[in-house]
């Protein structure tokens, strides 16, 4: 995590410091601070920083299996691994901003891969127009009994909650903090550097903390801390229906094949395509049309209580919800042409429609 801009040159530089504990990297963009350690023998103390593009490059094509030496000479450092060895110049370690230090023990833990979906299901409906700031930010609530993530960008939104009982939390400083604090935004692009350092196979608890408008992500060895968005996120709750009429399972590959169909003959820059829902018939028509390419419609079979529906939905939006859905059948929720068509996924031992997950998606008034 370095600075994409260069107001500040020292942004774009990584710290090293030897300590007698080790070996410490630091880099900031003066929004997100990424800090980790690395176990070396320090024969002495030092700091410097070096430009992160040049130590990446040289550092990814070193020979696997060597140990690597590092010395530090006035404004330079030397780098010595095998039969390889290099110079690079850096710039004073005094320069370089202080990223902050948490004071407070963890509010909650929570399991490196469960977050990695949560975040993933997140960012799919962030807001990137940073005229609402605080849409382009993933809302945080701090509930009594949940923990609940959502995000939307006016079009979609996607709410995630974790049961508090599953999730590793200190109830003291939890209850004292959501007693202050409810209700945080965390930029998206901090999230998105959390997700990048997850591993995709191996488990391991995500120590979070939250203090002075700051979050802090500690994984292993690595901590991460994020300045807070400040602002009020919107009420979003209000806008998903408390209950369905229409209730639609089936197997989610067959609507997503479906939908990709569809969204080959959508018209305008919508994408527009529609669902036809016949509960007598048990069937579901997606189908689109356009002046320009033709039309599609693809007819499935799936299991349908309530009313016959009809909604207009743009395929994009609609194709990146069916996506977020992990599991290998999907439940589309309906009660009207001009109300939010619902997501969620299905229980596969039950068939039981869950709760933890809901993609809303706004549907088109013609």
């Amino acid at each position: 995590m370095v600075s994409k801009q260069n107001t500040l040159p020292i942004l774009n530089n990584i710290l090293f410091e030897a300590k007698k504990s080790g070996l410490s990297l630091s880099a900031t963009n003066l929004e997100i601070g990424v800090q980790t350690k690395i176990g070396a023998k320090v024969e002495k103390e030092g700091k410097i920083t070096i430009p992160a593009r040049i130590i990446s490059n040289f550092s990814n094509n070193l020979p696997a299996g060597e140990n690597i030496s590092l010395e530090l000479s006035g404004q330079s450092l030397k780098i010595k691994s095998g039969t390889v060895k290099a110079v690079i110049k850096g710039l004073l370690a005094d320069d370089f901003p202080l990223i902050p230090k948490k004071k407070t023990e963890p509010l909650f833990n929570i399991g490196s891969l469960e977050l990695k979906i949560v975040i993933s299901r997140a960012l799919t409906s962030v807001a990137y127009n940073e005229a609402r700031q605080e849409l382009t930010g993933v809302n945080i609530i701090l509930d009594q009994g949940y923990l609940f993530f959502a995000s939307t960008d006016s079009f979609r939104l996607t709410e995630n909650k974790l049961a508090l009982n599953k999730i590793n939390v200190n109830k003291e400083n939890y209850e004292i903090f959501a007693k202050k604090n409810n209700n945080l935004i965390i930029p998206s692009a901090t999230l998105t550097e959390i997700s990048r350092l997850i591993s995709g196979d191996i488990d391991a608890p995500v120590k979070i903390t939250i203090e002075d408008g700051q979050i802090f992500f500690e994984l292993e060895s690595i901590i991460i801390v994020s300045q807070l968005i400040n602002g009020k996120y919107p009420e979003y709750q209000h806008i998903m229906p408390k209950e369905y009429k229409t209730r639609i399972v089936g197997e989610k590959n067959l609507f997503q094949s479906a939908v990709k169909m569809a969204s080959v003959f959508a018209s305008g820059k919508t994408g527009e395509i529609t669902l036809k829902i016949d509960a007598e018939a048990k069937k579901i028509l997606v189908s689109s049309m356009s002046q320009d390419t033709g039309e599609n419609s693809t007819e499935l079979n799936f299991d349908i209580t309530g009313p016959s529906q009809e909604v207009v939905l743009n395929s994009k939006y609609l194709l990146e919800g069916i996506n977020t859905i992990s599991t290998s059948k999907l439940a589309l929720l309906a009660n009207s042409e001009a109300t939010p068509l619902a997501l969620r996924e299905i229980n596969e031992q039950t068939g039981e429609v869950l709760n933890d997950y809901t993609y809303i998606v706004m549907p088109i008034k013609n």
